[in-house]
C-alpha cells in the first residue's frame, strides 16, 4: 500500500510539474511577438492602470467606430480572463486562442495562393466560390462573414510581404 501511495504521489507531482512547466506563457512566443502583444495591450488599456477593464474595452470599441456595445458582450470578454486581465493573462488568452495555429509564413503563403498578382487583395467572389467547392467544402451559411467594424487598411510603414495587405477587397459585407 505504501508503494502504491508513493507511485500515485509521484505521478501527481509529475503532472503538477508538467502543468507548471507548460504554464510559462512567455515561452510560447518569440520576443518580437511578445512586444507586439504588449503594444496591443497598451492600446486597449486606455487608463494605463495595467489591467483591462470594462471601460477600457468600451473606449477601444468606440475608437474603432463601434459604439453601444452590449454590456453582456463586454462582460463575456472579461470573464474569459477569470479575474483581472493584466498583461500575463492577456498573453495567456491569446496563447490559448493561437495554440495550434499555423506560423505567419504559412498563412502568408496561403494568402499568396489567393492573390497571384501580389496586389494584397483577394477577390471576394472567387474566394467564396473556392470555399463552397474545394477540399473541405463550406456550407453557404459558413461563408456568410459579417462585415468588420472597421475597414482593413494597408499599413502606414509600407507594403506587407504579401502585398499592400489591403485585406479581402472591399470591407467585407455579408456574402449572402
Amino acid at each position: 500500500m505504501a508503494s502504491r501511495k508513493a507511485g500515485t504521489r509521484g505521478k501527481a507531482a509529475a503532472t503538477k510539474q508538467a502543468q507548471r512547466g507548460s504554464s510559462n506563457v512567455f515561452s510560447m512566443f518569440e520576443q518580437a511577438q511578445i512586444q507586439e502583444f504588449k503594444e496591443a495591450f497598451s492600446c486597449i488599456d486606455q487608463n494605463r492602470d495595467g489591467v483591462i477593464g470594462k471601460s477600457d474595452l468600451r473606449e477601444t470599441y468606440s475608437q474603432l467606430g463601434k459604439v453601444n456595445v452590449p454590456e453582456e458582450e463586454l462582460d463575456a470578454m472579461l470573464q474569459e480572463g477569470k479575474g483581472p486581465i493584466n498583461f500575463t493573462v492577456f498573453l495567456t488568452l491569446f496563447g490559448e486562442k493561437l495554440n495550434g495555429t499555423d506560423p505567419e509564413e504559412a498563412i502568408l503563403s496561403a494568402f499568396r495562393l489567393f492573390d497571384p498578382s501580389g496586389k494584397g487583395v483577394v477577390n471576394r467572389d472567387e474566394f467564396k466560390q473556392l470555399l463552397l467547392t474545394q477540399a473541405d467544402k463550406f456550407s453557404l451559411a459558413e461563408v456568410k462573414i459579417p462585415a468588420p467594424s472597421t475597414p482593413l487598411q494597408a499599413p502606414s510603414q509600407g507594403p506587407h510581404p504579401a502585398g499592400p495587405w489591403g485585406g479581402l477587397g472591399d470591407p467585407l459585407p455579408s456574402w449572402a
